[in-house]
């Protein structure tokens, strides 16, 4: 796992045109493999943006991680509507994720076709010593499953922007999930979630089927995601693994925007505040390397599909 910056990519693409698709295709595998990739000038706000987001306020709820919008209902959520203006807070999410969206389709241009836009979120808060409950926490380490939007085997895909004006946003980051699920997963569980599959997953599919007929919102979850969510929450309560794991210490300067498949990224937010973040959902058949993704690592290991 590594850090690598991109210099020769701004807001007008690459600076060889002639070597777009040599260098996407060499950016993606990096990420695929669980690198980071780094855009230390890349410029995705504005400074009167970013003095509208460090005044925003986040709503007073435990519940309630961060601010979202979802670009596909252009709904936004968990703000003060208080303190905040709202449809300038919105305009300005919704400019991220059209932005960030475009970026992709450029630096990683073999996914532009197929690639899916989901959430985008704002972090007003300081992350350091933040009072959340065990698995809400972002200073564990661990990899990203969403409770509430299945992956269904996708790849999950995140552009962070710090737009904190003088501090930087600092991560740990520990093995690839590769190392992780190779010496974790079959203790957490992987041969019971995959042999859920037949049966089971029949009366799932049954179940959400009738549950959507009936306007009642139910996430089918495939064995993959019910695993991820399941691995998500079991490396954030091993102590001892928190405790023992190699850590890589990273600090993500003012300004910059950096990139990543945090499914493959093992990550803990340590400080920080005011990010932004765009998430994106890869389809395996979309990949450089589709037997580094987290669904056939498992696969592999459980001898099943799990989808």
């Amino acid at each position: 796992m590594a850090l690598i910056e991109i210099t020769d990519f701004t807001a007008q693409g690459w600076n060889n045109p002639a070597l777009r698709a040599e260098r996407s295709r060499w950016c993606c595998e990096r990420l695929e493999y669980g690198d980071i990739l780094v855009l230390p000038h890349f410029p995705v706000i504005s400074e009167p943006d970013q003095n509208l987001l460090t005044g925003v306020r986040q709503a007073r709820s435990s519940l309630i991680k961060n601010i979202s919008y979802d670009p596909a209902r252009g709904r936004l959520r968990g703000y003060q509507r208080s303190a905040t203006d709202a449809p300038l807070l919105e305009r300005v999410m919704c400019g991220y994720s059209e932005l960030t969206h475009a970026a992709i389709g450029e630096l990683l241009s073999a996914y532009a076709a197929a690639i899916q836009i989901d959430f985008t979120s704002f972090r007003p808060l300081e992350e350091q010593g933040r009072p959340l409950r065990g698995r809400s926490r972002n200073d564990l380490i661990h990899v990203d499953a969403f409770p509430t939007r299945p992956a269904r085997g996708r790849r999950i895909l995140r552009f962070f922007t710090n737009v904190h004006p003088t501090k930087p946003r600092v991560w740990n980051t520990s093995q690839t999930f590769e190392d992780l699920a190779a010496s974790m997963a079959l203790d957490a569980g992987l041969v019971r979630y995959a042999t859920r599959g037949g049966i089971a997953g029949s009366l799932r599919r049954a179940l959400t089927t009738v549950g959507r007929g009936a306007g009642i919102p139910i996430a089918d979850r495939a064995p993959y995601d019910r695993f991820m969510l399941r691995f998500h929450d079991y490396l954030k309560a091993d102590q001892v693994f928190q405790r023992e794991c190699s850590k890589q210490r990273y600090e993500f300067s003012p300004g910059s925007s950096w990139i990543a498949f945090t499914d493959m990224v093992s990550h803990a937010v340590l400080s920080g505040q005011f990010a932004l973040e765009q998430t994106f959902f890869v389809p395996v058949s979309s990949l450089i390397a589709p037997h580094q993704s987290p669904l056939r690592i498992l696969e592999s290991l459980a001898g099943s599909s799990l989808t």
